[in-house]
C-alpha cells in the first residue's frame, strides 16, 4: 500500500497589499494599534476586482510546477478547497484542469470548507492514494473573502486576506499523515456565514446570531467563534493524540489555522504551550482561511524549522462549525 506524503508547496498572494497604515489614513477613527494587538495582522493581500479564486490558484500551481520541476501531466487528481468559487457551477476544479493544461483523465472536485479545509484535503488525498487509483494529487486552497467584505467593515477588513496555496501530495512507501480526527457542529452555522448567492430565499436563510453591524455580505460573530474554538480544539488534540498513541508532550510543533493572534494566544494559554511550539505566520498576509496552514508550513520550511524526525500536529477549525486534526511528519526531501 502507498500513503500520502506532503511534497512541495507554492504560495500565491495577490499583488495588491493593504496595510494597517493605509487603513488608518482612510479611516482615522479606527484604532489600528489596538486592532493589531488583537489580530496580530499588519497587512493583507487583496484580489483585484476581476481576480477570482481560480486565478490565484492557477498562479500558485504554475509557480509550484516551475520551481519544483513538476510535469503537469503527472497530476492524477485535483482537489480544490474554496468557499469563494468562480461560479455556482461548473466546478472550479474543472476550470483549473483546462487552464493548467492537465490530462483529461484526471479527477477534479471542489469541496466547500474553510478553516479546516487543508486537513480535510490531506485526508481526501490520503484516501485516494491508499486506494491505489492515483499517485499524485494537487491539493489547492484558494480564497477571495475580500469580495464578501464591505470597505467600511472594521471588524472583517482588518482580518481577512486573499491567497492561494498549491500543495503536491505524492504516494510514499511509509505513512507520514496519521490519526486523522474530525468534528462538525452545525449549530454554529450562524456565527460565520454568507447568506446571499445561494438558492435559499434570503428571508428564510439562517439568521446571524447577533445584530449584523456592518454592510458586508460576510457575517462573523468573533466571541462565539473563540468560545467554540477553546472548547473544541483541546478535545480534538486529545482525540488525535489518543488515535496516534502519543502524549501531547511527544508533539514537537502544533500548527494551527491562523485565525487571529488573540484566538491563538487563548488556545496557547489554555493548552499550556510555549510560543516556540505554536508558531504563527499571519502578520503580513492575514487570515487566508483554507490557505493559512500551507502558508505556515511553507514559512517554517523556508526557515529550516521542520525536519523528518519531528512529529507535528495540524489543526484546522472554524466556519461550519468544522474542525479536523492529524499528526504529520515532514518527509519531503528539499
Amino acid at each position: 500500500m502507498k500513503y500520502a506524503a506532503v511534497g512541495p508547496i507554492a504560495i500565491h498572494l495577490p499583488e495588491r497589499v493593504e496595510t494597517n497604515a493605509q487603513l488608518k489614513e482612510l479611516f482615522p477613527g479606527w484604532d489600528l494599534d489596538t486592532i493589531y494587538e488583537k489580530t496580530g495582522i499588519a497587512a493583507r493581500h487583496i484580489a483585484a476586482p476581476d481576480e477570482c479564486a481560480s486565478d490565484l490558484a492557477v498562479k500558485a500551481c504554475q509557480k509550484l510546477f516551475a520551481e519544483h520541476h513538476i510535469d503537469p501531466q503527472s497530476i492524477d487528481f485535483i482537489l480544490l478547497c474554496t468557499q469563494t468559487p468562480d461560479y455556482p457551477l461548473p466546478t472550479t476544479a474543472c476550470l483549473l484542469q483546462h487552464r493548467l493544461g492537465l490530462r483529461t483523465n484526471v479527477g477534479a472536485l471542489d469541496f466547500n470548507l474553510g478553516c479546516s479545509g487543508f486537513v480535510y484535503g490531506l485526508s481526501l488525498a490520503d484516501g485516494l492514494i491508499r486506494g491505489g487509483s492515483v499517485k499524485r494529487v494537487l491539493l489547492i486552497t484558494a480564497e477571495t473573502y475580500s469580495k464578501y467584505i464591505h470597505e467600511a467593515d472594521r471588524s472583517l477588513r482588518t482580518i481577512f486576506g486573499d491567497g492561494a496555496a498549491a500543495t503536491l501530495i505524492e504516494a510514499a512507501d511509509e505513512p507520514s499523515l496519521t490519526a486523522f480526527q474530525f468534528g462538525t457542529d452545525g449549530t454554529g452555522a450562524d456565527t460565520l456565514l454568507v447568506t446571499k448567492g445561494g438558492n435559499r430565499a434570503e428571508d428564510a436563510a439562517i439568521k446571524p446570531r447577533h445584530r449584523h453591524r456592518w454592510q458586508s455580505a460576510l457575517y462573523m460573530d468573533g466571541p462565539s467563534l473563540i468560545n467554540f474554538t477553546v472548547t473544541a480544539v483541546p478535545q480534538l488534540i486529545d482525540d488525535t493524540c489518543r488515535a496516534a498513541n502519543l502524549t501531547s508532550d511527544a508533539i514537537d510543533l502544533f500548527l494551527f489555522h491562523q485565525a487571529t493572534r488573540k484566538m491563538l494566544d487563548q488556545l496557547r494559554e489554555r493548552l499550556g504551550l510555549s510560543e516556540e511550539r505554536m508558531p504563527m505566520a499571519l502578520e503580513h498576509c492575514g487570515n487566508t482561511v483554507s490557505s493559512t496552514l500551507p502558508i505556515l508550513i511553507d514559512d517554517l520550511r523556508r526557515k529550516g524549522k521542520l525536519n523528518r524526525q519531528m512529529r507535528n500536529m495540524l489543526i484546522g477549525f472554524g466556519v461550519g462549525w468544522s474542525w479536523a486534526g492529524c499528526v504529520w511528519q515532514d518527509r519531503w526531501r528539499r
